[in-house]
């Protein structure tokens, strides 16, 4: 398996770069027979292209999908299903004038040490653009998983230090933050555009949580379900961090709070807390998955930063061009994608097992 791809049944590879001719995935694994439209695709892309906003990039990408193979009329056909997107609004000239500079936070050097070469236009396969890729492969993930009854949801639980205080998954879609506190929104919104005024920008936290799935998920040892999760999301740029249901409050608590009683719910083995986020021993146990992400402030500032040029001499950098000075609400759909990527995975992995 390349570092370009994801999976062991149902295998994502994305290719492209942000200021390349497009981005593209080949997803491989996905069923026959399954029904997906252009229309569930450009409905997840739309959720995360940029523009759409005054707390989003400025950068005007239709990211309008095609279908390149894998599809017979609207089903799906069992072979590789290939999705292309092509970039229309690049504008390689705003980087001419640090193409020679590090910037601070980016991927910048560590490209140039890894690869001895980068694509200085736009952070090229480091850039946030990638996303669009495992966006689209995400749909048909969730297609999938609509099939078995599960469901992955996700909104914005934090930006700036701003939480909610509520959840109507109602609100995720109305307003631009995708918080579900229309309260909390507002602030979230408040406090972006006063960073972006001054110059600079703000980070947060994504929740995601799966509903419907089975008992029985994920592997006993190295390809625990969490550690499946932790890989997919981890994989996402501006990601710190991941935790599972209690997470880190989990080391501030006793065994005897912590710990997750079961009953006997009609016949079905049930737990009535879930501080495990639905995930005990690596194995889901079919209550919801409650899985968060830290996101960092988004690294592309106008504010002056201190950086050195690919020779190693001192130097200041000063971010110009179109950048978001918040990137959570678009990640929200990232991470949803990475997640079902990783519950389809499961799926039919668990199916070789156990038919």
């Amino acid at each position: 398996m390349s570092a370009n791809s994801f999976g062991r049944v149902f295998s994502v590879t994305t290719f492209g770069e942000s200021h390349g001719s497009g981005l593209g995935v080949i997803v491989d694994g996905v069923p026959p027979g399954v029904l997906i439209s252009v229309a569930d695709i450009q409905r997840e892309l739309d959720r995360r292209k940029p523009g759409v906003s005054d707390v989003s990039s400025p950068r005007k990408e239709p990211d309008r999908v095609e279908i390149l193979s894998g599809m017979f009329g609207e089903r799906t056909t069992g072979t590789p299903l290939a999705l292309l997107i092509r970039n229309k609004d690049t504008r390689s000239g705003d980087y001419e004038s640090i193409r020679d500079l590090y910037r601070p936070g980016h991927a910048d050097y560590t490209y140039d040490a890894k690869f001895g070469i980068r694509d200085w236009r736009g952070g090229g396969r480091a850039s946030g653009r990638e996303t669009a890729a495992r966006v689209a492969a995400g749909a048909v993930a969730k297609k999938v998983l609509q099939n078995e009854g599960i469901e992955v949801r996700g909104y914005t639980l934090e930006i700036a230090g701003i939480s909610v205080g509520k959840v109507d998954y109602g609100q995720i879609e109305k307003n631009p933050v995708r918080s579900p506190d229309k309260e909390s929104a507002r602030e979230m919104e408040e406090e972006i555009k006063r960073a972006l005024k001054e110059g600079d920008s703000v980070g947060g936290i994504v929740q995601v949580t799966v509903t419907g799935c089975p008992p029985g998920l994920g592997e006993p040892v190295f390809d625990k379900l969490d550690a499946l999760l932790a890989h997919a999301v981890m994989s996402i740029g501006g990601v710190k961090g991941v935790e599972i249901g209690g997470g880190f409050e989990s080391a501030r608590m006793r065994g005897s709070l912590y710990n997750d009683p079961f009953y006997n719910d009609g016949g079905r083995i049930r737990t009535s807390t879930n501080n495990c986020g639905g995930i005990c021993g690596g194995i889901s146990t079919g209550e919801e998955i409650v899985l968060r992400a830290a996101v960092h402030p988004t690294p592309s500032i106008s504010l002056p930063q201190d950086t050195v040029t690919r020779d190693g001499k001192k130097a200041q950098i000063k971010i110009s061009g179109r950048h978001d000075p918040c990137i959570v609400p678009r990640v929200v759909p990232v991470v949803e994608a990475m997640v079902a990527i990783t519950m389809v995975d499961c799926v039919l992995l668990q199916r070789r097992i156990r038919d």
